[in-house]
């Protein structure tokens, strides 16, 4: 039984290697050829960095760089894998017909995939934070103390606060305007008016009556 075993590894092995040698004596019989290309982006005009570009059955690849430009040897009939995080997996065979030297550009386009809505609460269910919120205590005076709207308060505040930067500069502006019409004429008393005084009386006669 041991004897067997033997002879059927032997025979396993013998095999394997014919394979292997058979598979790399067809791909050396295979042209090599200098694949070089730029992958765009989803605009179609900046270079994409960062993408992976290999031929799975050969075990070799190479990356994008900065520009979006990359260079690497296939054999002819290699069938390469263009991929990147966020664009959708591209393949590309190369032609039997092809030069020495090929070159591609490969547009990658986005796979974007939309996630559903997830809301973060800390409530565990519905209930509980409906619940919750019928237990606060809200206050209903929307936080103004009936203290201070004391009318006799308001007026002494009124009396004894001083401007802020905004009076001021709105006092300044006033008198300086001032100044300014009164430049070219002497500024109108209008206690010395007539007509003003001809329309308090009047108005003061209509009270009357």
């Amino acid at each position: 039984m041991g004897r067997m075993y033997i002879k059927w590894f032997v025979f396993l092995l013998v095999v394997g290697l014919g394979a292997s040698t058979t598979d790399s004596f067809a791909q050396s019989k295979k042209r090599v050829i200098q694949l070089s290309g730029i992958i765009l982006g989803e605009d179609s005009v900046s270079g994409l960095a960062g993408v992976h570009i290999y031929v799975p059955k050969a075990g070799r690849g190479t990356t994008s760089n900065r520009t979006g430009y990359f260079s690497m040897p296939v054999l002819e009939g290699d069938s390469v894998v263009i991929s990147s995080v966020g664009y959708t997996r591209r393949h590309y065979i190369v032609p039997k017909s092809a030069s020495e030297y090929l070159t591609i550009i490969v547009e990658m386009v986005p796979d974007v995939t939309y996630l559903q809505e997830v809301e973060i609460m800390p409530f565990p269910t519905e209930e509980v934070f409906k619940e919750a919120v019928l237990a606060l205590n809200i206050p209903m005076d929307n936080g103004v103390d009936p203290k201070t709207m004391n009318a006799e308060l308001l007026a002494l505040m009124l009396r004894t606060t001083p401007m802020d930067g905004a009076a001021n500069y709105r006092y300044y502006m006033d008198q300086y305007t001032g100044s300014i019409n009164d430049r070219f004429q002497p500024r109108t008393n209008p206690l010395l008016n007539p007509f003003n005084w001809a329309r308090f009386f009047r108005d003061l006669k209509r009270e009357k009556k």
